[in-house]
């Protein structure tokens, strides 16, 4: 999919300006050539000086004003504080390196550098709520003047950030022992330069998650939704995102970090027979039980409301005798009050702490000192491929928090072993693959999420904007069978897609897609009619015999899984109701997988003529659910189960 949005143009001139009223930004593309300025970020002059074709040019985003109406504000309006951009520069043609110098909205942001590689440039720049005005410039000593100085081309870009509160935030958790020293794995010289106690780890992880934030935003847009991202909770607080911030004291509305402290100590944390990655170990998801724990306990969440958590445990540490990390597993699923992601901070050494650090980070061919860090899983042989593993593992681990299985490619993939591409424009040395990386890393080139991740995440609560407007809270999905061979399936708030299993594969390598990208949820059908043959149609012709799986997703955030279409469709599906007429069975609900289930089959009470009156239902249950009774009028009743 492409990741360039259309112009927007309202075919009208700029307001006048007034003596009380500031001038509103124009729709138009500004770009233009300052020759050895630099010029402030405010408004455009009346004098207008000549285009310049070497400006930085923004592929990534259009150049937008205020949309009016839904379906545009979900579309051009930005809903994260750092936004990712990318563009060209000078004359493709004549490719060239330099320097790409990013000015903020009324210098509310300090300026920050990018590299530009072969006229391809990246950038990640900081927006404040409402309109942004940003100055871009680009220089490079390659390209001659006429007076031997070095030439500043600028353009001006507008960028809309709308922030969210309506949907449910992700939240970000750093874990400590209650002994702990408070210290993550470093080498002496990280730890002389940068430090490795709590607030550096607090840093690190903020930052990692503006990466995470800004690589979903675009993989979103690329896919065809517009920015949407989850958002995160924020407070006022001393800014790190830029060390400028932080060496004159400016503070800002930044992402929160919770520091919670667990009732384990350090020991407890690291004990081998818990450490995941140790082979011998016996209880390797016994980190995900106390994380689990102990965020529960800290948020307290209600019923129906679940907390969205991703973790670092601080106090993750390299064993070089075991050959192992201690206190460390790669964990992601939760239940229906907590979703929950967890990760070592092993590799956190290798993350950038500020962005002015970003490119630096993704492209340090530092050799991994195994003295002191981790080589996980001998794909960390430098410090920016170890950047990778650190800040991609963990985003893997929350796509699962966020309800993604593995996949064939992307992200739940360990695609992220290539995340830096995203936010640098030329590669490093790779240790992993003995190779010199790409001179120029494209949009082609890049990590990604798969597909059906984007599917998942444009109907996710956490992704939801203002502008959806209200879903049935009804979000199931039913199945029937109609006749041989066929199946109809309903659900309230439309289908989204179809997942199809045939038997062996263990990820899904085939679906269909139900979604209209112009309209959303309101333009997906309410029912649709499955044949097997149309189905298995749909498969590589190897795969089209063998039994067949389907999972079924509403927009509404529900899911049914068909074990066996054939079954369902069959003569078995079909059974005589005691008037004669035909009746068909529904799909099994359970799995039938703890000792002494038996299967019960209840034809209700509804068929009978005249239909008898439904009065209430029992529910039989201990910590699983054993059995439900239908009483109706009359005192009849139906058992499905066991009381």
């Amino acid at each position: 999919s492409s990741g360039h949005l259309p112009r927007l143009s309202n075919g009208t001139k700029t307001p006048p300006l007034t003596t009380d009223r500031p001038r509103l930004p124009s729709s138009h593309s500004q770009r233009y050539s300052l020759v050895g300025t630099n010029g402030q970020n405010g408004d455009m002059p009346k004098q207008i000086p000549a285009t310049s074709p070497l400006a930085p040019r923004v592929v990534s985003v259009s150049d937008g004003s205020w949309a009016s109406c839904t379906f545009a504000v979900g579309r051009h309006s930005v809903h994260q504080k750092v936004l990712l951009i990318y563009g060209e520069a000078a004359d493709l043609q004549r490719p060239t390196d330099g320097t790409l110098n990013v000015v903020h909205h009324c210098d509310g942001f300090p300026q920050t550098q990018w590299p530009v590689c072969d006229s391809h440039w990246k950038a990640l720049v900081h927006l404040q709520p409402g309109p942004n005005k940003l100055r871009l410039d680009f220089s490079s000593p390659k390209i001659s003047s006429p007076n031997g100085q070095v030439q500043v081309h600028s353009s001006w870009i507008n960028i809309n950030f709308l922030p969210l509160i309506s949907s449910p935030p992700l939240q970000l958790c750093i874990l400590v022992a209650k002994d702990s020293p408070e210290t993550f794995d470093a080498v002496p010289d990280r730890i002389q330069k940068e430090g490795n106690g709590l607030d550096t780890a607090i840093r690190k992880f903020r930052m990692a998650a503006y990466l995470w934030q800004a690589f979903t935003a675009e993989q979103m847009n690329r896919n065809g939704f517009g920015r949407r991202c989850y958002r995160y909770e924020e407070e006022w607080q001393l800014g790190t995102l830029s060390w400028k911030d932080m060496s004159v004291g400016q503070m800002r509305n930044e992402a929160k970090i919770h520091v919670i402290r667990l009732n384990k100590t350090v020991k407890e944390i690291q004990d081998l027979d818990i450490a995941q990655q140790y082979g011998p170990a016996k209880k390797k998801g016994d980190l995900f039980s106390i994380a689990s724990d102990a965020v529960r306990a800290y948020f307290a969440p209600r019923p129906g409301q679940p907390q969205y958590v991703s973790c670092l445990y601080l106090d993750a540490h390299w064993d070089k005798k075991v050959g192992t990390v201690r206190g460390h597993a790669a964990l992601g699923g939760g239940d229906e009050t907590i979703k929950l992601a967890i990760f070592g901070s092993h590799a956190m050494q290798s993350y950038p702490t500020h962005i002015e650090e970003v490119v630096p980070a993704f492209t340090d061919c530092t050799k991994t000192d195994t003295n002191y860090v981790a080589n996980d899983c001998n794909e960390s042989g430098s410090s920016w491929e170890a950047a990778n593993i650190g800040i991609g593992a963990h985003l893997h681990e929350t796509g699962h928090l966020l309800g993604c299985p593995h996949q064939e490619s992307g992200v739940m993939l360990r695609d992220y072993v290539r995340l830096n591409r995203t936010f640098t424009s030329r590669e490093p040395y790779s240790t992993r693959t003995k190779q010199q990386g790409i001179r120029l890393c494209m949009p082609k080139d890049e990590c990604a999420w798969h597909r059906l991740d984007v599917l998942r995440f444009r109907f996710h609560p956490c992704f939801a904007l203002p502008t959806d407007g209200a879903m049935n809270p009804d979000g199931s999905v039913h199945v029937w069978t109609v006749e041989s061979g066929s199946a109809l399936v309903t659900a309230t708030t439309g289908i989204a897609w179809i997942e199809l299993y045939p038997e062996g594969d263990d990820v899904c390598h085939h679906w269909i897609e139900y979604i209209d990208k112009s309209t959303g949820p309101a333009g997906t059908p309410r029912q649709i009619t499955l044949t097997e043959k149309d189905l298995r149609e749909r498969l590589p012709e190897e795969k089209r015999k063998r039994k067949l799986k389907l999972k079924i997703f509403s927009c509404g955030g529900g899911d049914h899984e068909v074990d066996d279409f054939t079954q369902l469709t069959s003569k078995i599906g079909k059974t005589k109701l005691p008037d004669g007429r035909p009746g068909f069975r529904s799909s099994k609900l359970g799995f039938s997988q703890m000792d002494g289930s038996q299967p019960t089959e209840v034809i209700f009470g509804s068929h009978h003529k005249p239909p008898r009156l439904l009065k209430n239902i029992k529910i039989y249950h201990g910590a699983s659910l054993d059995g439900m009774e239908f009483f109706y009028e009359g005192g009849q009743s139906e058992l499905f189960g066991k009381r």
